[in-house]
């Protein structure tokens, strides 16, 4: 899991919100590992799973390329906030078991499959393997390979050689892979740096720090408006954002607590697993941390699959992974030498991992395989989870009602996939309403 203390400050580091403002990458990399130190052991106490949290990987990209651009930084850590608030209520009234019956299994998959491949196309953008062509060139082509159609310059080298390692590692099933190939790929990377000429490496240059040991900046603590949000843009878009990230959390926690449990061999003869309302509820309020810290939403790692395959079975050795995150936070000038090259190859690597879920998607049935190939199809296609959400949703319930089977269609698809009818229509709705 520790490779989200470089990932996590490099992709919200790497956005800037609305008004031109970047988040500082030292007091990211502190808040990630602050929340994930002590959201890890309230887990192993309150629940006593082996279930260890960390700030969200999809999660953290929907903040950063979707919420920020449309409001202030703060604006957006409130809306985390707001997203754990949901998820706790939705536990505490019971309607989590009505969401979780209102989504076709085919699109809880595509979901994951479709945010799996935008994280990798963010990772191919940001090491500079791919680029947008630029507006001078009067091509209809909207990305290229390189700056300038070609493969240029020791920084993309690093990220390719970084890909071949992160996947011949995991090929051999090497604990640790992706941990291995940021540490090895850093270490190219400085090496380089000190042989050769480099213009840029972007927002982190790999250059050994004056010290390794500092202490802790807590300065994106608290840093949130909680209905901030409101006032940069429309209600829907608001209500849209929130549905997004209380879905891709939601289920994905879902996934992985079952998953573990089950690996661990705890579940009971009933197939449940035990004490889930206090898990989810303690996952909940990591999210709610996460936005109070700006570092993006928390949630339950399927990484803790590591601990199990070691022999954890109880909440205590989250205790040992909680006071290792608290470790790190002394040592954030090591964390913020790894350059975005060197950390890409991960994002490609869990892009990759998503994408396997893919198998299980029923592609004869077409109202199964349409909603989720547009659901995969448009997230990386328009740079938007939200719209490939949307997609899939709009297209369900036409599919279903075309086929004659509207009834089969649970009453929260139809509220959503009306609500997504008005966001993909914003424009002529508010021209009609005389508000645009």
């Amino acid at each position: 899991m520790a490779y989200i203390l470089v990932l996590n400050p490099i992709i919200l580091g790497s956005a800037q919100d609305k008004f031109g403002h970047r988040l500082d990458s030292v007091q990211l990399t502190t808040a990630t590992a602050l929340v994930a130190a002590v959201m890890t052991i309230v887990m192993g106490v309150g629940g006593n799973l082996p279930l260890a949290i960390a700030a969200g990987l999809g999660l953290n990209a929907v903040v950063a390329f979707q919420i920020a651009p449309l409001m202030s930084w703060d604006d957006a850590m409130g809306l985390i906030v707001i997203e754990g608030l949901v998820i706790c209520v939705l536990v505490v009234t019971g309607l989590r078991e009505a969401v979780m019956h209102a989504i076709p299994q085919g699109l809880k998959q595509a979901i994951g499959v479709g945010i799996g491949l935008f994280i990798a196309f963010i990772g191919f953008v940001d090491a500079g393997f791919a680029s947008r062509v630029p507006d001078a060139a009067h091509t209809t082509v909207p990305v290229q390979l390189g700056a300038t159609g070609a493969l240029t310059g020791w920084p993309v080298l690093v990220f390719c050689l970084g890909v071949l390692l992160t996947v011949g590692l995991l090929a051999r099933r090497v604990r640790g892979a992706i941990l291995i190939s940021i540490v090895a790929m850093t270490l190219v990377a400085m090496l380089i740096d000190s042989l050769a000429d480099i213009k840029s490496w972007g927002l982190t240059t790999p250059a050994w720090p004056d010290q390794v040991v500092a202490a802790p900046d807590f300065g994106l603590l608290g840093r949130f408006s909680l209905f901030g949000a409101f006032g940069q843009t429309s209600v829907i878009t608001v209500v849209l954002l929130v549905f997004t990230l209380v879905l891709s959390d939601f289920f994905d926690t879902m996934g992985t607590v079952v998953g573990i449990s089950a690996e661990a061999g705890l579940l009971d003869d009933e197939g449940k697993v035990p004490h889930l309302g206090r898990v989810l509820l303690i996952d909940g309020a990591a999210a709610v941390a996460g936005g109070a810290a700006s570092s993006s939403s928390a949630t339950a790692y399927i990484e803790s699959a590591a601990g199990v395959g070691e022999g954890s079975r109880t909440g205590f050795s989250n205790l040992v992974t909680g006071g290792l995150f608290g470790l790190a936070l002394l040592l954030t000038p090591l964390l913020t030498i790894v350059p975005l090259q060197a950390a890409a190859p991960a994002l490609v690597a869990v892009g990759f991992l998503m994408m396997t879920q893919v198998k299980n998607i029923d592609w004869d049935r077409y109202e199964i395989a349409v909603p989720a190939f547009l659901t995969i199809a448009a997230m990386p296609f328009t740079y938007s989870i939200t719209n490939g959400i949307g997609a899939g949703f709009v297209a369900h319930v036409l599919i279903k009602s075309v086929l004659g089977r509207a009834r089969e269609v649970h009453w929260l698809m139809w509220a959503v996939s009306a609500l997504f009818l008005v966001y993909f229509a914003i424009d002529p709705v508010e021209q009609l309403l005389g508000v645009g």
